[in-house]
Formats: structure tokens, sequence, C-alpha cells
């Protein structure tokens, strides 16, 4: 059934209003980190059951392309797993804008490794050493006669940020090294191929894999805590302007005790620390 012209144009212009309102109003846009997108998403999926009328919408991408779409306007709020760079935080001034950072947990890398490698512990120079392509069996560290093949997050992520400045020291990666795209990709990988070894969140591990101490340091939330684990790092949302409305509703949701809660479960360490019964914000990492 045709509809009659008038009908169909008041019919696009009511399409249109109720989009722009939704998108204007009652929408949070949310891109960046790999790392930090899981726990988002369930952050996100428990404050629209208590608003059903906001929408959230929550994408990966890497922490330096959702800063970048945060400068461009394209995002509300980008996830990352590394502190914003000098550079980025020079274009945002440029642009007339901020980049405000909001912790809302901590993290830990996790070297992990086939659970049927023998090796338990290993020191950042060995680690470094693999990844720069100085190790290439595991017998030189002890263990069987097998290749090192070394998994790594690709350029733009925020944990390659981190792992780069704490093991590789400004080193160039080995061109052997196996360059994924997120997490995931490379709990998969290493789950699958007792020669590899690769590095995710903490909340990523799984029995599947075997986390490797560092410096004789697992990565418990206990050792991130006290600041005993060398790969320990803040989660961050980054915003452009202060928040405000549903946007700082969001934020302010993250930080309190039900968000919290969910951050621990999710295998992550809270920025509150719960103390008989109660969370009570901890000082700045």
């Amino acid at each position: 059934m045709l509809l009659p012209k008038n009908a169909l144009c008041i019919g696009i212009i009511l399409s249109l209003c109720v989009f722009s309102s939704a998108w204007t109003g009652e929408r949070i846009v949310i891109q960046g980190s790999t790392t930090v997108l899981p726990l988002v998403q369930i952050l996100a999926e428990k404050y629209m059951e208590k608003h059903p009328e906001v929408d959230i919408s929550v994408s990966g991408g890497g922490s330096g392309v959702g800063i970048t779409a945060l400068l461009d306007g394209i995002t509300d709020i980008a996830m990352s797993s590394r502190e914003a760079k000098e550079k980025e935080v020079a274009e945002a001034r440029a642009r007339g804008k901020d980049l405000i950072p909001v912790v809302i947990a901590y993290d830990a890398i996790a070297v992990i490794v086939h659970p049927e490698n023998p090796i338990d512990t290993l020191s950042l120079e060995s680690l470094r050493r693999i990844y720069t392509g100085g190790i290439k069996s595991w017998k030189e560290l002890g263990g069987p006669p097998v290749p090192v093949v070394p998994i790594s997050r690709e350029f733009a992520s925020g944990t390659f940020e981190v792992f780069n400045r704490v093991v590789l020291r400004g080193e160039e990666l080995t061109p052997s090294a196996l360059m994924l795209p997120s997490n995931l990709a490379i709990l998969q990988e290493v789950s699958s191929s007792p020669g590899c070894i690769g590095y995710v969140g903490l909340g990523y591990v799984r029995e599947k894999v075997k986390v490797v101490a560092l410096e004789g340091v697992l990565p418990t939330k206990e050792c991130v805590r006290l600041g005993q684990y060398p790969l320990a790092r803040p989660l961050y949302l980054y915003l452009a302007r202060p928040p405000e409305g549903i946007i700082g509703d969001f934020i302010a949701f993250a930080l309190s005790e039900e968000g919290q809660y969910i951050v621990a479960e999710e295998g992550f360490i809270p920025v509150r620390a719960e103390e008989n019964g109660d969370f009570l914000v901890v000082g700045s990492w």
C-alpha cells in the first residue's frame, strides 16, 4: 500500500526527529581500548538496565583510535589502557579541547605461555631479549628445545605502549613477532601453540593459558595494589570536556560501589578498596 506523499514526508521528519533526539540527548558513544572494552560493555549494559531511555554504543579499535575519535568529535568517551601522549594532549589544546582522564580500574599486563611450558618465571631482561630476538629457543631459558614464538599487540594498542616502555625500553620489536589486534586473539593463539608467549590484560586470563611471574612476582591484585608487579597500569576513560548530563552520570556509575564490584568481577582491580564492607576511594596511582 502506497502512502500519500504528505504522510510519507511527515513519517520521515518524525523519524529524523527521534533519531536526532536519541543522538544528542540520550545516547553515549564510547570507543577505544580492547582491554577496557569488555568491562565498559558490562558497565554500559547495567547502566542501560537502570536507564532504558539511554542508548550506549561501545566499540574497540585501540587506545589511539579512541583518543583520535574523541578529538574528532566521533565519540563521547575514549577508552584507553595508557596515559594520553604529549602529542595527543597538544592536539587537543590546538583544537580548543581538553583530554580529561578518569581512572576507572587498575590492570596488570599478564605474560602468558602454553600450559605445557615448564617456565614459571622470567626476568624483565629475558622477556626483553625474547621480544627483541635475542632468545630464540625455550632451551636457552631451561625449557624444551622448542622455538620461541613471541606474540605482540599492534603498535596502536595502549597495551603495546606500556609493554614497549617497560619491557622493550625503546628497542625494536623483533620482525619475527606475530602482531595481533586484540587480547582475545593473543589468548587464543597462545593456548593453541606450545612455543608461543604473549601478553594480555589481567581480566582476559583464563585456565587454558599459564601466567608467568615477572621478577618472581605474579600479577595478583594485591601485588598490583602494592606496586610490586612491574607491568601494572591504570585504565582510563578520557573525556573532551568536564562530565555532565548522562555522560557524567555514567562516569559516576562506573566509579560507584556497584560499578566497582563489576570491575572486580571482571578480573580487574577496583579504584575503590573494600574495607569493613564499604568501598573507600584509594589514592591516585
